[in-house]
């Protein structure tokens, strides 16, 4: 019997199983699990883009916007251009002294916590026992020390009758109003921020217990003593922890506010020896109600973190050491 072309092609093409026939529908339903859980994600963050959308990036595009405007919140901004940013820099004298007096708080403050914060973080590694109490405690004044409460302590402290001269007048010695003086109140803010050393404490104690112990058997068998140790095992161990508090600390210090508003009764005094950048822009935002000027200063304040910033990354490069170099 023989079989015409047509009939021959179709018994000769393979029957497709039920099965086959509905293999594509898995595939579907999982792309439609993937759409569906998208869909879900999208929803959860959505709170999260309005946020970044209305709260942080709309008012930091208006800022911009408003630094080239004459603006006091109390009338209609008026587009000047450069100009306010040209008045910073060769009219208006406090805005250069805010920026000495924060320059000296940044440049004098920073190493000395880091400093002070390192020193005690090697003392607690030395398995000092009810160590989690002490790191406890002594991580508190990082918590407090931005606070109106401990800023309204330390002016009672360095007062004309406070406790350091209580102190200084059991020798003999009679003490002065050290927030009072031009020639002492920036310092009695460094040391504050000093006191603060809590959280670059614990973050060096942290980078502390992830060094070997078998580098310094080591080098104990090669006769290294312990300043030894410490310049060749654990201070190029611990840079990438140095760097990692330097930037953080240098960028919370710009931003330094409570301290110097509650220190100076928010005049950055006396004789402007407290005045902070942050504390100059407050006044003139919402004292002088030049809110367009302050939109430029807090601009420029972005520029020169910005700027310390990239050059702390750049120099991190020459000191900075990491397991993996060669």
């Amino acid at each position: 019997m023989t079989l015409s072309p047509v009939t021959a092609r179709t018994a000769k093409a393979p029957v497709r199983p039920p099965e086959a026939a509905g293999a594509r529908r898995p595939g579907r339903r999982r792309s439609s699990r993937s759409r569906s859980q998208t869909r879900a994600a999208y929803l959860f963050l959505a709170p999260w883009f309005l946020g970044l959308f209305a709260i942080t990036l709309g008012p930091i595009i208006a800022s911009l916007y408003l630094s080239f405007t004459d603006y006091s919140i109390l009338s209609e901004g008026r587009w000047i251009g450069l100009d306010n940013y040209e008045r910073m820099f060769t009219e208006d004298d406090r805005f250069l002294t805010s920026l000495k007096v924060t320059a000296t708080y940044v440049v004098v403050s920073v190493p000395l916590q880091l400093a002070f914060a390192l020193a005690l973080a090697l003392a607690l590694d030395k398995g000092l026992r009810g160590l989690p109490f002490y790191r406890s405690v002594f991580y508190l004044p990082s918590l407090l020390g931005g606070s109106v409460a401990i800023s309204i302590l330390w002016r009672k402290i360095f007062g004309t009758d406070g406790i350091v001269n209580s102190f200084l007048g059991l020798f003999g010695y009679e003490g002065q109003g050290w927030v009072t003086s031009p020639d002492t109140a920036l310092w009695t803010l460094i040391v504050l921020h000093v006191w603060t050393f809590g959280a670059p404490m614990v973050i060096f104690l942290a980078g502390l217990r992830q060094i070997p112990q078998s580098l310094y058997e080591a080098a104990s068998v090669d006769g290294a003593g312990p300043w030894r140790k410490f310049r060749s095992i654990t201070l190029p161990l611990l840079t990438p922890i140095i760097f990692f508090n330097l930037v953080l600390e240098v960028i919370k210090s710009f931003q330094s506010f409570t301290q110097a508003f509650i220190v100076s009764g928010g005049t950055g005094g006396p004789v402007d020896s407290t005045l902070f950048y942050t504390l100059y822009l407050y006044n003139k935002g919402f004292k002088d109600y030049e809110m367009g000027y302050a939109a430029g200063m807090a601009w420029v304040l972005l520029f020169i973190i910005a700027v310390l910033t990239g050059v702390n990354f750049f120099m991190s490069r020459f000191w900075v050491f990491y397991g993996d170099d060669k």
